[in-house]
């Protein structure tokens, strides 16, 4: 008898650094009061930002995700502001640490990401993940990947882990998983699930 199993196969470290420029342009913003929403209110930021995949409309405003905005402050390419204060990349973080756990792993992912020419959006809700866009590719095409940010020595479940490739298959996209190592450094792979076969007739030696 046989029976198909679910085996998980990493490629090699994927994707590879770029030489594409990044955002020249330096852009306002605010901070609105009492939350995390990060506003970007001039047509001409808000073009900028969007013919280089940052920030989406959000009903009548245009938002930048907390993680848009550490990157942008970490290149010194945003002002940010609210009604009292200004706020530089070590003042945001402390402010949406309170909020979110995951800002610094989602950060670290976005930097090197962008680092390499790639643009990357909010994933679907599997945890720390991105839609990840081939250079190029924003606007044009639907995103290709998924990418699923792991700390090195965060333990998941096979099971768990299994059933999100799955579901990322379904949709027509392959899965990339960005493992952060202790000392910072991020390495990518490219996942897949195969299926083989086990003979259960086999007979013992």
């Amino acid at each position: 008898m046989w029976k198909r199993t679910d085996l998980i196969v990493m490629s090699q470290p994927y994707p590879q650094p770029s030489t594409n420029g990044d955002f020249p342009y330096i852009v306002e913003a605010r901070l609105s009061d009492g939350g995390l929403r990060i506003v970007v209110v001039e047509t001409k930021y808000q073009d900028q930002l969007r013919n280089k995949g940052f920030g989406e409309n959000e009903k009548s405003d245009y938002v930048l995700r907390s993680y848009e905005a550490l990157y942008l402050l970490y290149t010194k390419r945003l002002i940010l502001k609210d009604k009292k204060n200004s706020y530089d990349f070590n003042a945001l973080i402390k402010k949406i640490l309170k909020y979110d756990n995951d800002t610094l792993t989602r950060f670290l992912i976005y930097r090197d990401i962008r680092s390499r020419g790639y643009v990357a959006k909010d994933g679907f809700g599997f945890g720390i993940d991105f839609r990840l866009y081939d250079r190029g590719e924003f606007e044009k095409n639907p995103a290709k990947y998924v990418l699923f940010g792991i700390n090195e020595g965060v333990n998941k479940k096979v099971k768990d882990f299994l059933l999100t490739i799955e579901q990322v298959e379904k949709m027509g996209k392959a899965s990339v998983i960005a493992v952060i190592e202790s000392r910072g450094e991020i390495i990518y792979y490219k996942v897949s699930k195969v299926r083989v076969m086990e003979n259960k007739n086999k007979k013992e030696q």
